[in-house]
């Protein structure tokens, strides 16, 4: 059974034994594929029988009651907000005392004792579909200071590992840990009716969810949708459920419906109605969306990520017109979706968080010299 744990006041030095999460990214207006990560973790962590004594840290909130208590899992925070918070962490402040292991889930990491876990989703920013100017140079230096004080790091892919090492990880400091797929809540059919009929779909859609943001391909994939709506056997409208990041705004064309972000029930409502989802961005570290709708049963078009694991419609993320035929196949092949589905359903058989919150624990053991768990 799990040991009973009293977790160490802010401030206060961490007890030895302790794993303390440290899930910043959860502070952000736009929480994104970290911030899935992190609440997936927790989510893992608390259906264990077994596992540490946890604690999670955060910057300071804002006025009123703290979100991140509802995570289940004692919770402690530093007096700075966020942007000042990783600014501190930048110039080697306001770390973690004690014995704790550290686990931080992104390149943010506070300076902390030894042993020091790393998350890295990816390394975008080193692409051309990657953030520019400030934004890279500070991604470029938080990775080189996790490269420095970091004993381990966690990648979702096989893909983020080959180019962390490239980067100047040692390939015995890597571990693959692939993501949960069973996060989402059941859908609600009410909530996601009301959106539809805002938005006016009347009938069929088909469903592209991200981040707005360049490396998620918005606008071939647009063109790709552009040049398959007349092949279509109905105008199907292409919605695209999320949050807006950086980079230009979008202008969508005829029959392209944005819906913003919506709660995680709604997503699901959106996934299990839709003809097909796609997701085809130029580069990512595993792709959430695709096995998001693969676990709610829908036919995924989408480029060479990770998550695909051979289960989706495969496109060149650089053609529109490979898009558009693909769109066509996985909406309106009755066939062709059949297909998805089965294979989509197998390939997140496997992928829970649980699973993959088991093997965090079986590290941070190892890390700890085999803490008796």
């Amino acid at each position: 059974m799990t040991r009973a744990h009293r977790p160490p006041r802010a401030g206060r030095r961490a007890e030895d034994g302790t794993v303390v999460l440290v899930a910043e990214q959860l502070r952000r207006p736009v929480p994104g594929g970290i911030g899935t990560y992190a609440r997936g973790l927790v989510q893992g962590l608390l259906a264990l029988e077994e596992r540490p004594p946890l604690l999670v840290r955060a910057s300071a909130p804002p006025p009123g009651p703290d979100p991140l208590a509802r995570l289940g899992l004692p919770l402690a925070v530093w007096r700075l907000p966020g942007p000042l918070l990783v600014r501190a962490w930048d110039l080697g402040l306001a770390g973690v005392r004690g014995g704790a292991l550290v686990h931080s889930v992104s390149v943010a990491a506070p300076p902390s004792g030894p042993p020091l876990v790393v998350t890295v989703h990816d390394l975008a920013w080193r692409h051309e579909a990657g953030p520019g100017g400030r934004r890279r140079a500070w991604h470029e230096a938080a990775l080189a200071r996790a490269l420095r004080r970091a004993a381990h790091f966690v990648v979702p892919s096989a893909r983020t590992a080959e180019e962390l090492v490239a980067a100047g990880a040692a390939e015995g400091r890597t571990t693959v840990i692939e993501e949960g797929a069973d996060h989402l809540p059941p859908p609600d059919p009410a909530a996601t009716a009301a959106l539809l009929a805002r938005l006016g779909v009347a009938s069929g859609y088909l469903l592209a969810v991200g981040t707005l943001e360049p490396r998620k391909n918005l606008p071939r994939l647009l063109a790709g949708y552009a040049a398959a709506r007349p092949r279509l056997p109905e105008p199907w409208p292409l919605v695209v459920a999320g949050p807006p990041g950086w980079g230009e705004a979008l202008l969508p064309p005829p029959g392209v419906l944005l819906a913003g972000a919506v709660s995680p029930a709604v997503l699901a409502g959106l996934y299990a109605g839709a003809r097909c989802c796609c997701y085809v961005p130029i580069l990512e570290g595993f792709g959430l969306p695709v096995v998001e709708a693969m676990a709610l049963g829908t036919p995924v078009v989408s480029s060479d990520v990770p998550s695909a694991g051979g289960a989706s419609l495969l496109v060149d993320p650089l053609e529109p017109e490979a898009i558009a035929e693909a769109m066509v196949a996985a909406a309106a092949d009755e066939e062709c979706r059949r297909r998805l589905v089965a294979a989509g359903r197998a390939r997140v058989a496997g992928l829970t968080w649980q699973t993959a919150a088991r093997a965090h624990v079986a590290l941070w053991r190892e890390l700890a010299g085999g803490a008796a768990w």
